[in-house]
């Protein structure tokens, strides 16, 4: 591995060990050109010691993970069997009093030090002359990791200061590739478990329909497995536009509920009147209006899966009624007395902090613990960039399809789409996707083509809060509201025809998309716009 040395001798001067120092540092260097395992580096430097500059029986030991003890897990001029009696606890001996303080340790007579143990090589197979011993600390960044040792002819011509000065450098180097050793063994364990939940895994990403392999992306489906046996609730949380809903199903489909109903209810899209109706259902009877009865979402997702997202968005006067739902798992329709049985997993979503909900009074405290037995965070698109292109084309080909257009991008295009920020996430690149294929004279676009359907989403303000879409909302609301429901304090409304379709579109794109400002910019609320957009087909 290493150039023929030559021999030292006692006589040789100093010009003479400074050409074996650099002979030995060459080689050293020399490996960093070829492939190499790090244990093979790890040995070569304990031969070229033994070899160029007369320290021999050269050892490193390393720490036990785990334990207060170091082992021999690299020689050279030692047996298998001396090698493997090399096993210091810490402070035990030299060599463990190094591991223990991370203080080098020069012995000048081993037969005159009375901690020396003699544990790996007796005394009878070291030379007669004066044996001197050197153990120096290994460190990964400030942790004491091992120590490198060697057995030094005493009575030598070249000086210890020399010997210590290149063990030194030694030490420096064997901590850094340590160092990345270490590095490289995480990222590998890392790859191989995104590897098993790739390949592993008792379902298809696809099957989901989310689409990606970044580690972030295999994290949040792990975890959404990891529960999918269990009736425990979930919160969904993340940024708006993270695909929650897509997640829940995913939820849904992995559990032993896949093949029962999957009932989504959007709590921004629901006029406060009306949640209770909804929910839990009316009799025949119930209020003007309730010609028949008519089962609610909980009903209708009986033996299945609820989702409510935006379940920050609640009425505090719902979310009473929710919490006794789910800690006694029957509900009462609206009008009526009886009390039914349901069995419903709940999914929740939120983009919110429901903790500072909780902390201003805004969201029950027995709720919130309730809803979030189990949290699971859905990563950002920032935190996703690896799965930008994938997505991008997703949605190039849905829009394509839909459209009955065959746009494509270069990959330039590609590129500028990943290094995008996106705080609106998935949502906003999907926007983006439609956009481009609705309006684009071109069929095949480069990053320049593409900058102009991005530019539209920039705004000076926070990322965009929730949007729902009104055909996310729940179908089939009753005219009339139950008077139970009614506000007891009559409050100005608007009348729900007071804006134009236009009006309340323009708001909405002056707004850049966030419906919050849009709803104050019209002096509304957020389910009020939601309301009128939903009710004017929007």
């Amino acid at each position: 591995m290493s150039q023929a040395p030559p021999t030292p001798t006692d006589d040789d001067g100093p010009a003479y060990w400074r050409s074996q120092e650099m002979l030995l540092l060459q080689n050293i260097i020399a490996l960093s050109d070829k492939k190499f395992s790090y244990e093979a580096v790890y040995k070569e430097i304990l031969h070229l010691l033994s070899e160029l500059l007369g320290l021999n029986r050269g050892r490193i030991v390393l720490q036990t993970p785990g334990a207060r003890e170091g082992k021999i897990r690299y020689s050279y001029g030692l047996t298998r069997e001396e090698a493997e009696k090399g096993v210091y606890a810490f402070g035990e001996g030299i060599t463990g009093r190094v591991l223990a303080t991370g203080q080098l340790a020069v012995v000048q007579d081993i037969d005159n030090e009375p901690l020396f143990l003699f544990r790996s090589v007796e005394r009878r197979h070291l030379p007669q002359e004066h044996v001197a011993f050197i153990a120096l600390p290994i460190t990964v960044g400030q942790q004491v990791k091992g120590a490198l040792v060697c057995h030094r002819i005493r009575t030598r011509s070249r000086a210890l200061a020399d010997d210590l000065t290149i063990l030194r450098i030694l030490v420096t180097y064997i901590g850094q590739l340590m160092h990345l050793e270490g590095h490289i063994e995480e990222k590998n364990r890392e790859l191989e478990h995104y590897n098993q939940l790739l390949h592993g895994s008792h379902y298809d990403i696809s099957h989901y329909g989310i689409v990606g392999n970044s580690p972030e992306l295999f994290r949040a489906i792990s975890e959404l497995e990891r529960v999918s046996d269990s009736t425990a609730s979930v919160l969904l949380l993340g940024q708006s536009g993270t695909g929650k809903e897509l997640f829940a199903r995913a939820l849904h489909l992995a559990s032993p509920r896949q093949d029962k109903p999957f009932i989504k209810v959007n709590c921004a899209a629901i006029p406060e009147s009306l949640f209770e109706s909804e929910l839990f259902g009316y009799e025949k009877g119930a209020f003007t209006g309730a010609t028949t009865q008519r089962k609610g979402l909980f009903e209708q997702a009986d033996e299945g899966t609820i989702f409510l997202d935006e379940v920050g968005e609640l009425p505090l006067s719902m979310q009473g009624k929710l919490l006794r739902t789910l800690q006694e798992g029957t509900i009462t329709r609206l009008g009526g007395k009886q009390e039914l049985k349901i069995d419903v997993r709940l999914v929740a979503a939120t983009n919110r902090n429901l903790g500072q909900e909780v902390q201003n009074g805004r969201f029950r405290e027995d709720l919130y613990y309730r809803l979030n037995v189990i949290p699971i965070q859905l990563p950002s698109l920032a935190e996703r960039k690896s799965d930008i292109p994938a997505l991008a084309l997703h949605f190039l080909n849905k829009f394509n399809q839909a459209n009955q257009r065959n746009l494509n991008l270069k990959p330039d295009a590609l590129t500028l789409l990943q290094n995008h920020h996106w705080p609106g996430n998935i949502r906003e690149l999907s926007n983006v996707m439609e956009r481009m294929v609705l309006l684009s004279d071109k069929l095949v676009l480069t990053a320049d083509d593409l900058k102009p359907f991005m530019s539209i989403n920039r705004v000076d303000a926070p990322s965009p809060s929730p949007s729902p879409s009104p055909a996310s909302a729940v179908n089939h609301l009753p005219i009339h509201a139950p008077p139970e429901s009614l506000p007891t304090v009559i409050r100005p409304y608007a009348s729900v025809n007071s804006h134009s379709g236009q009006t309340l579109l323009e708001a909405v794109r002056l707004a850049g998309g966030n419906k919050s400002r849009a709803a104050q910019n019209l002096g509304l609320t957020v389910r009020q716009l939601t309301y009128r957009m939903q009710k004017m087909g929007l």
